[in-house]
């Protein structure tokens, strides 16, 4: 009896801790960024997604082949639209305001173009490109129409604001200092920066954070590139100020519509190879009166911010840069430099914003975009609903991922728990708990 007693004593001892670890309320307690369910009642996901076997879920890193239009109209179908989708009508009135002005007014050719761009927005293949692409389109479009806006309802330009910025702010004119001492060999020195870098510097970028930074990358600097530019023309048209040869031409003379721009410096380049590359392009150049704010340093600071957030090694070279095309500005007479203060502050403010919700961040380890199996955006340790802009595919098989080929899918999907900062991996969080699981 004795001994029985102590063989049921020792069988209900045994599994006592056993039952601690399998009661419901510990099975249950599964972290809230890789809890499914409850990840697609916030987005507004149907149970017919979240059902989805694991072989449906999308590589981050993919790109959309298909050519049919009929798989835009059901993502349209069933897009579940945000205040972010102001930026297309946005995007749509600046177009058709850019193609009306257009002179002479060729209705068949602008229609044609009109609805070639939007074919090339319906076809899967050519959205994934042009979709994000288009803020920049638009920009180009913009500024190259703009001299057809009539004279009498642009404002006066601004001929002494810029200079007395310039003294108050530095006490001299750094545009001037610069530009005194020329020689041919500075010339070419300015020349590679800002008449070369700063047309093909934005498509090398592009292409080098396609294929190494983090998927989405892309996307997120071309809209942050159209956009800014197009903010920065924009300020341009209503504020519009001369630019340093002016001064060094006119004078504080008033400046008038109609005026002929200059080359300034670039034209000893057009002398010196004997081509005119530059000459005739300034002369007749759609806005002579943009000096402020300036495109050329916002470009040329955007990008370096971009570049060292993917690449913090090469921050080094990207400052280089910065002050390589900010000399030149000046030196060859085009730009004051309260112009780069202006475009910096502007290239900042975008990209702060962007990194700090949108932006995907880099993984260590991960060299090449198709090496990353999930994607996190914005700044760590931020909890958001991401809005419905960018294009987050859904999210299947416990792992959050996102499907940037597709623009028009709901980017809400990413949802961060309060107990989460958002930076490990589904799939290592189920590993080491298969670990944890095996040392008990």
């Amino acid at each position: 009896m004795q001994q029985t007693n102590t063989i049921v004593e020792t069988e209900t001892q045994i599994p006592l801790g056993w039952r601690e670890r399998l009661s419901p309320s510990k099975i249950n307690k599964i972290p809230g960024r890789y809890n499914l369910p409850r990840m697609f009642r916030k987005s507004g996901h149907s149970t017919k997604q979240m059902r989805e076997p694991a072989g449906s879920t999308r590589s981050v890193a993919a790109l959309q082949t298909s050519f049919k239009i009929t798989d835009t109209f059901e993502l349209l179908r069933t897009r579940r639209w945000s205040v972010f989708d102001v930026q297309h009508v946005v995007l749509a009135g600046l177009c058709i305001f850019s193609i009306w002005i257009i002179e002479p007014s060729a209705p068949i050719i602008k229609t044609a173009a009109a609805l070639g761009y939007l074919l090339l927005l319906l076809m899967p293949i050519t959205r994934q490109f042009f979709l994000p692409s288009w803020p920049i389109w638009t920009y180009l479009l913009y500024f190259f129409s703009s001299r057809f806006i009539p004279y009498d309802v642009r404002p006066d330009i601004f001929v002494k604001v810029l200079p007395a910025l310039e003294d108050i702010l530095y006490g001299t004119n750094f545009s001037s200092t610069f530009a005194k001492w020329t020689n041919p060999v500075l010339d070419v020195f300015a020349w590679f920066p800002y008449g070369l870098g700063h047309f093909g510097l934005p498509a090398i970028c592009s292409a080098i954070m396609f294929i190494f930074a983090a998927p989405g990358t892309v996307p997120m600097f071309a809209k942050s590139f159209g956009w800014m530019s197009t903010l920065g023309v924009s300020i341009q048209l209503f504020f519009p100020c001369t630019p340093p040869w002016y001064e060094r031409l006119h004078g504080l003379e008033p400046a008038k519509y109609g005026m002929q721009g200059s080359p300034a410096g670039l034209a000893r380049i057009d002398a010196l190879f004997g081509v005119d590359m530059y000459t005739t392009s300034f002369t007749t150049a759609p806005v002579p009166f943009g000096a402020f704010p300036s495109l050329h340093a916002a470009d040329a600071i955007l990008e370096a911010l971009f570049i060292s957030y993917c690449f913090p090694k090469l921050k080094g070279l990207c400052i280089f840069y910065v002050c390589w095309i900010c000399w030149a500005t000046m030196y060859l007479n085009h730009h004051y430099a309260v112009d780069l203060l202006g475009g910096g502050i502007i290239a900042y403010s975008f990209f702060f914003v962007v990194r700090k919700f949108w932006l995907p961040r880099p993984q260590p380890g991960k060299t090449y975009r198709w090496q990353y199996e999930y994607v996190e955006v914005g700044e760590k340790g931020k909890n958001k609903a991401l809005d419905e802009e960018l294009g987050y595919g859904h999210v299947g098989a416990g792992k959050r991922s996102i499907d940037y080929a597709n623009e028009f899918t709901v980017l809400d999907s990413f949802m961060h728990s309060g107990s989460s900062s958002g930076s490990s991996s589904p799939t290592t969080s189920i590993r080491s708990d298969r670990s944890n699981r095996r040392t008990d």
